[in-house]
Parts: structure tokens; sequence; C-alpha cells
């Protein structure tokens, strides 16, 4: 991440972070959508069970550095 992310004070990231949050969740739950057409038509059980499973699991995986950075605490001024 660039310096001037970094140094942003605490209240800025998490308006920062929740509004990328919700793009996360909004492009996520679109791809997810597409995605299960597909799948959908294949009409294999395990198949289609894996999917569903990292498709309302995998979103997480993007969005835990971005709760980690959003709840950083501020850096002290020196």
């Amino acid at each position: 991440m660039s310096y001037v992310m970094t140094r942003l004070p605490m209240r800025v990231r998490k308006l920062v972070g929740t509004i990328l949050l919700l793009l996360l969740l909004i492009l996520w739950t679109f791809l997810s959508i597409t995605l299960a057409l597909l799948v959908g038509r294949l009409e294999i059980p395990i198949l289609s069970a894996a999917f569903y499973l990292v498709a309302g699991i995998g979103w997480a995986l993007p969005a835990m550095p971005l709760i980690s950075w959003m709840s950083r605490p501020d850096a002290t001024q020196p």
C-alpha cells in the first residue's frame, strides 16, 4: 500500500474500507450469480456443492486484509 494510504486517520480508513467492502460484495455477488448459472447447467451435485461453498465463503479472503487495514490503530505522531 502506498505511503498516503497507510497514514490516513482511522475514521477515513474505515470510510474508504466500508466503500471498498460494499464494492467487493456487489462484484462478488454478480460474479457468483453468473458462474452459478453455468455450474447449474452441468448438473453435477458435487461440483455444485463445491461452487456454493467457495461462493459463500470466498469473499472473506479478499476482505480480511482490507478489514485488518481498516482496524489498524493510528500511527503515533513523533
